[in-house]
């Protein structure tokens, strides 16, 4: 699902492939890519859910909206459209605005 051969930007210059987590599944990354391109390279399209329960996945993917805000390495409301790989990231799914993990009471 990477575009390797862009008619404009050319060829894909060759880069580190790392693994990250995605929910408790380990996929392949491209060091640097935008974690949403790593996850829709994998096959995963929903990235959260709303309060309301609706998935959401990529919008506007340039970091503007809030469809693509997902856990990161405990972080909540990041938004992964534009946010690069680092080999060993943990991502998980969060629903309606989030919570910092480890403190059930404190909601962002």
């Amino acid at each position: 699902m990477r575009v390797l051969n862009h008619p404009i930007l050319g060829t894909a210059k060759a880069a580190q492939e790392v693994d990250i987590e995605v929910d408790g599944r380990t996929i392949r990354a491209i060091e640097g890519e935008p974690i949403a391109a790593a996850m829709m390279a994998s096959g995963i399209t929903v990235f959260h859910h709303t309060h309301r329960g609706s998935p959401r996945g990529i919008f506007c993917a340039i970091g503007r909206c809030s469809d693509c805000l997902m856990v990161v390495d405990g972080v909540p409301n990041v938004r992964v459209c534009v946010t690069p790989v680092r080999a060993g990231m943990r991502v998980t799914m969060q629903s309606g605005q989030g919570r910092v993990i480890g403190d059930d009471d404190q909601s962002l």
